[in-house]
């Protein structure tokens, strides 16, 4: 499958006489406010989703520090967002449902770990704009290409990220074969040409209003109207502040990479120290292994969500995963010789 193909380009393209073309802010949220406009086309709801989502987080963050506002709530919502929702999305949607780092036991652990907290992003518009990133980092067709600027990967979730809706029915299977270890219900094709995506929109808001239900009725009983609109409130501030993190990541543009601390020269990406301690982002390390279950390979590098997979396959719910930390130390560490190319190891096979 050409992975070259899989995303609905922007009007403006991903390019132009074979080289990145880079938008105007305008011509970007034109764009924007274009692909959330479900009154145009029902292909748009997933988009919409996404940042109604969101953007709904202010309504308890507003009610929060309005009403409820003590430091030790604002420490507690800090701590779930920045680590334990990092974590996750870097456990769920990161290592496994795109890389595949680890393998679950059952379908039923799939669906308690999918679950660990508060939803935010929908996976097809993660997962399926993923592997396009690395197949194409930082070349025309990268999703969130760090030389279009901020604001490009910013808004990418709609601009670059939805799949296209003029898939072919072989293309659209080869698609759910990337998503079919998920637990999403997916789509027939026949629904596909209908909403325009893999998932469908009832299973979906569905899902948000049981999870959103089940956890703020849990932070409810822990801790009253306080503590549930607290973690609501700085699940908003995480949902926004996710959406720049690839820019950072990519060293906004710049070449930010240090000998000795970032071995992947293939890319501008760079291993930082706050999304390495609170997700286990560490992501120069990252576009070294792509598939591996853990990315924090030097001593201070912690990494939660391997911490996570380790423990969960010790008690038989994880079955097997991916750990590349001693071909790293025996290739970058050992050697200390930066990597002129990057390692995609089996993203190869999915094209």
């Amino acid at each position: 499958m050409n992975l070259e193909r899989v995303l609905d380009p922007p009007t403006y393209g991903f390019q132009k006489n074979g080289s990145l073309y880079v938008p105007s802010s305008r011509e970007i949220l034109r764009e924007f406010f274009s692909r959330l406009n479900i009154f145009s086309s029902r292909k748009n709801w997933l988009s919409l989703l996404s940042w109604t989502a969101s953007l709904s987080f202010a309504f308890p963050l507003g009610i929060f520090l309005t009403r409820h506002f003590s430091w030790w709530l604002m420490l507690a919502g800090f701590i779930y967002s920045m680590v334990l929702m990092g974590s996750h999305g870097t456990f769920w949607l990161h290592r496994y449902s795109t890389h595949r780092a680890f393998k679950f036991r059952n379908s039923w652990i799939i669906m308690i770990c999918r679950n660990l907290v508060i939803k935010v992003i929908p996976e097809e518009i993660y997962v399926i704009s993923h592997y396009v990133h690395h197949y194409q980092c930082e070349l025309p067709g990268d999703p969130y290409n760090v030389h279009g600027g901020w604001l490009y990967c910013f808004l990418a979730d709609v601009n670059h990220q939805p799949i296209r809706k003029d898939l072919s029915e072989k293309d659209y299977g080869h698609l759910c074969r990337l998503m079919n270890h998920t637990g999403i219900k997916l789509n027939s094709y026949a629904q596909y040409q209908c909403w325009g995506s893999l998932c469908h929109p009832f299973y979906t808001i569905m899902h948000y209003v049981l999870n959103w239900g089940f956890w703020y009725g849990t932070f409810y009983l822990l801790g009253g109207q306080a503590l549930a609109t607290a973690i609501f409130g700085w699940a908003g501030v995480w949902a926004i502040g996710i959406r720049t993190y690839n820019y950072d990541g990519h060293g906004a543009g710049k070449d930010r990479r240090r000998d000795g601390v970032d071995f992947n020269r293939a890319d501008l990406s760079v291993n930082q120290v706050w999304p390495g301690f609170v997700a286990g982002e560490w992501h120069n390390n990252h576009h070294l292994y792509p598939n591996g279950a853990r990315s924090g390979f030097l001593p201070h590098q912690v990494d939660l969500p391997w911490y996570l997979i380790r423990a969960l396959a010790r008690v038989g719910a994880v079955s097997s995963y991916r750990d590349y930390k001693a071909d790293f130390l025996e290739k970058y560490v050992a050697r200390s010789a930066p990597v002129e190319s990057g390692q995609l190891n089996e993203l190869g096979s999915l094209h």
